[in-house]
Order: structure tokens, then C-alpha cells, then sequence
């Protein structure tokens, strides 16, 4: 649907928030820890219970608070409709050993005249070292993704959930599990549940619209929480619709892109995280020396985080890059096809935004779950390219398209 089809007052919003919007730079690109996941996992959910631990109250912002907020964006002050409250929530999640923690992550609540229900929207924040964890959605600092675009978007009339994810926030002793299709589902989820449970208590009405968004590795999250919800979580939540943004959905395509590129890679860092990251959660417990070539080895043993080449050839091993394109190293191969998360056939309508020059995670990611979905017989998805746009500057294009895509769905 084009942007011109909808109202002055949406068109004005999605400007403001695609100039705002804060998006961490990541690769979009990662169950048991003994044995690797079959290419197949369906994912599931636990069975519904209490998960809300704690609530509290971290800010009010009245109209003009949340304007300053912007303050560098002409127009703020007109865009931002309802105060808002923002609370720290606390819940119980299971971390990927299976091993309850508790999580948290921010709910932003529009202050509505009484009676009014509001839809819930559940959003997915990007990438975050962790050197940067303050920037996690509970803390609601000003470097947050959440301060600035997404109060605004909350200040308008929708419940925002917004998880911090494993790893950060109430669970920052834990590894995140970068970009992990299963626990970024999950702990997403029960952020969700939580939050609902929170507005029970507080007598909060919802509308019964449920909305997905998130970028980069948000986006990723988004396509697995919205897979999650559709398969294992039907008799808790309906997707009214999701708009997930330049997420690296095919994993296994994008292990043997990363493997056989001669080209310099900038984002070869977070792919270094997400080899890391399968390696400890699949059980696989290999040194670093099978994945990455010396000096490179030791220095990641002693820092996950240090800087390493651009090329691929130069960082990883020969006989990591033989093992998965020629599909001998099985174990591995297993563990990107659990994190596969583009071939299935979602119910609720589906808009996927991708850069077509995107350096960080190619176009194709979108492209294919794009066609998989359409040949798995799923009539409502889109797939929108940002034409010219890399992973960077597509991100405010997003922004803009995706509120108006969402919008058509909340009338």
C-alpha cells in the first residue's frame, strides 16, 4: 500500500520517526546445549502462566518532556498526542539451557482518557554490544532507541513492549544469545506476557491488536517472535500484522555467503559473535581455533569483542569454510538451519523492508523468505525494497513505511 494513501497526521509521524529512529549496527546479522537442533525445529512455547515478577514506575513525560525528547525534529511538540508513563518490568523467562532466569525490558503506556483500549505492539531493538548495554530498553537512557522514536510512537496510542533481551538489563550476567532465533522468540514472548499481565493489574484496556516491529537484529527477533506466536501461542496472542526490518532470516544462505565472499566484509565482528554464540548453545564447545585463523585465534580467545579483518579467507579457517560449503561439517550446518527462520507461512499480514544495496545483511535474506512464504501459499505478505539503501541508511526508510504499514491494520 503507498504511503500517500494515508492521513496527513500519519505521513507528518513517520517522517518525525524515521529522522529519530536509533538502530545499532549488527549483523541481522544465532535448546538444549548438548547436541545440535535438527534443520527442521518447530519452535514452541511453555504453557501460559504468570510470568510478570515485578513493575516499576521509571518516568513520566508529559507532552512537552517527551517533545524535548526530539527537540532537534521541527513539529515534535504537535506529533506527540498523550502523555506516557514508562515502567521497568521484571519476568521469567527460560534462558537456552532451559534453566528459568528472570529478563526485563521497558512498557511504554500512553496516558488515554479512561475506557479507551489500546493495541499492544511489541518492539524489537537492534543490535547492542556490550560495552553499550546501557542502551538496553529498561534503562530508558537518552541513547536508547526507545527515549526518542519509539516514545513517540507510544505517545500516540499504543502499549509499547519493548524486551531488553537475554544479556542485557535483568539478565545482563548471561551471554545474549546473539542472534539466536529460539530465545530471541521467546524471551520476546513472555515480555509480551508479562506486559499483559501488567495491564490486567492495572486494569489497562486492550484493544486485542497485536503489532510486531524491529531492525537488524530487531528484525530478526520480530520474524521469530511473530513465527513463535503463529505456531506455538495462538490461544495467547493474534499478530494483527508485523513489519520486520532487514533481518538475516536465512541463515544457512548467509553462512555460506560470509564463507565464500572475496570481497571485504566490514561486519565480519558480529558474525564472529554468532559463531561464538551457536558454539556454546549448540554444545558444539570448539576452540577458536577451528573457526579462526592466528593471531586472530588468541585474540578472541582472550577478547570476543577485538577487532579482525575484513576478508573472510584471512579470519577464518580453510577447514572451517570447507566443512560448511561443502556441507561435510554437519554439526554446524545444523545449527544455521535452526536459526532458518524465513521458510514458513505466516497467517497475519507481513511486510519485509530490506536496503537492495545492504552490505552488513544482503537483500536475499528478505527476497527469499519473500518466496518462500508466497509459494508456502501465504497471501498477505509483502516485500518492500528500499532501493539504493544499505543497512544504514535504510533504516529511516523503515521507520517510515513500517508505521504506515502497521497503521492500515489499528483503524
Amino acid at each position: 500500500m503507498l504511503f500517500h494513501n494515508f492521513p496527513r497526521s500519519v505521513k507528518r509521524l513517520t517522517w518525525l520517526l524515521s529522522t529519530i529512529l536509533l538502530v545499532a549496527p549488527g549483523v541481522g546479522c544465532q535448546k538444549e546445549a548438548a547436541t545440535p537442533a535438527a534443520s527442521a525445529v518447530e519452535p514452541t512455547a511453555e504453557p501460559q502462566a504468570s510470568r510478570l515478577l515485578s513493575s516499576t514506575l521509571i518516568g513520566e513525560y508529559n507532552q512537552q518532556a517527551l517533545a524535548s525528547h526530539v527537540s532537534t525534529v521541527p513539529l515534535a511538540a504537535v506529533l506527540v498526542r498523550y502523555p506516557i508513563k514508562v515502567y521497568k518490568l521484571t519476568y521469567a523467562t527460560k534462558n537456552t539451557d532451559g534453566q528459568t532466569i528472570t529478563a526485563s525490558g521497558a512498557l511504554l503506556v500512553p496516558q488515554v482518557p479512561a475506557g479507551q483500549r489500546l493495541p499492544l505492539l511489541s518492539y524489537q531493538h537492534g543490535t547492542i554490544s556490550p560495552s553499550a548495554e546501557n542502551r538496553a530498553p529498561s534503562y530508558y537512557s537518552s541513547s536508547s532507541e526507545v527515549y526518542s522514536a519509539v516514545s513517540v510512537l507510544a505517545s500516540t496510542g499504543y502499549i509499547v513492549s519493548a524486551p531488553d533481551y537475554i544479556g542485557y538489563g535483568a539478565a545482563k550476567n548471561h551471554p545474549h544469545p546473539y542472534e539466536h532465533a529460539e530465545s530471541l522468540a521467546s524471551a520476546s514472548l513472555d515480555m509480551l506476557r508479562a506486559a499483559r499481565e501488567f495491564c490486567q493489574q492495572q486494569q489497562l484496556g486492550l484493544s486485542g491488536k497485536n503489532f510486531l516491529l524491529g531492525y537488524s537484529e530487531g528484525g530478526y527477533a520480530t520474524m521469530a517472535l511473530h513465527r513463535l506466536i503463529e505456531k506455538a501461542a495462538t490461544n495467547e496472542f493474534t499478530v494483527t500484522a508485523s513489519a520486520p526490518g532487514a533481518g538475516a532470516y536465512h541463515k544457512s544462505a548467509f553462512a555460506n555467503y560470509i564463507l565464500t565472499s572475496t570481497q571485504p566484509l566490514s561486519f565480519l565482528s558480529s558474525y564472529v559473535w554468532v559463531l561464538d554464540t551457536y558454539n556454546h548453545v549448540y554444545g558444539l564447545n570448539r576452540p577458536t581455533s577451528f573457526y579462526f585463523n592466528e593471531p586472530y585465534a588468541s585474540q578472541l580467545q582472550a577478547n570476543p569483542f577485538s577487532d579482525v579483518p575484513t576478508q573472510a579467507a584471512q579470519l577464518f579457517t580453510s577447514g572451517l569454510r570447507t566443512g560448511v560449503t561443502s556441507g561435510s561439517d554437519s554439526a554446524l550446518i545444523k545449527t544455521f538451519l535452526a536459526n532458518d527462520i524465513y521458510d514458513w507461512k505466516p497467517t497475519a499480514p507481513v511486510a519485509l523492508f530490506h536496503g537492495t544495496a545492504d552490505d552488513y545483511v544482503p537483500f536475499f535474506n528478505s527476497q527469499d523468505a519473500y518466496n518462500a512464504m508466497r509459494a508456502r501459499g501465504a497471501t498477505q505478505v509483502e516485500l518492500h525494497p528500499i532501493q539504493g539503501g544499505n543497512h544504514f541508511t535504510s533504516a529511516a526508510n523503515y521507520t517510515l513505511e513500517a508505521f504506515a504499514f502497521i497503521s492500515q491494520y489499528n483503524q
